[in-house]
């Protein structure tokens, strides 16, 4: 990628077999990462749920990630399925979608964004890259029970 403009942002409705193998990847990393109970990922029907908005973000025609926006209320929203292909890890994806994800956020009068990561060594890049856009620990939101497999985190936009 040699230039930011580059990256390409759709929505988009999860049929292609691109992104479904990339979310089936995300699904898998998550369980072999943490107790399957402890796993607060959306399924391929939740995320092409009504209250919620589902993005890839692509390089050309290759697909180099996705995430979503999931509406809790008329003034909160949370991330889900924030995931890089694996080609394109530590290229700027993920700051990419997250850019995107909080514009949307924004453009909607949305006031906190929040969401829930695991509490593990693999999320370590994805805390890194949450706390550099401002999110802050916080208690468990909207129906998230405490867990120490979770890590919850939250900012005012």
């Amino acid at each position: 990628m040699s230039a930011a403009a580059a990256w390409r942002i759709v929505e988009d409705d999860l049929s292609g077999a691109a992104i479904r193998a990339l979310l089936e990847q995300h699904f898998a990393g998550m369980l072999a990462n943490s107790p399957a109970g402890s796993c607060h990922f959306l399924d391929f029907d939740g995320l092409n749920a009504a209250d919620v908005t589902f993005w890839s973000i692509h390089d050309c025609d290759a697909l180099a990630g996705c995430g979503a926006l999931r509406m809790l209320d008329a003034a909160h929203g949370e991330i889900k399925s924030m995931r890089t292909a694996d080609a394109f890890l530590r290229r700027g994806v993920a700051a990419h979608m997250l850019d995107h994800i909080i514009a949307e956020a924004k453009a909607r009068g949305l006031g906190r964004l929040s969401l829930e990561t695991g509490s593990g060594a693999a999320f370590a890049p994805a805390i890194a890259l949450y706390r550099r856009y401002g999110f802050a620990d916080c208690e468990p939101f909207a129906d998230y029970q405490p867990d120490p497999f979770s890590r919850f985190m939250t900012r005012e936009i």
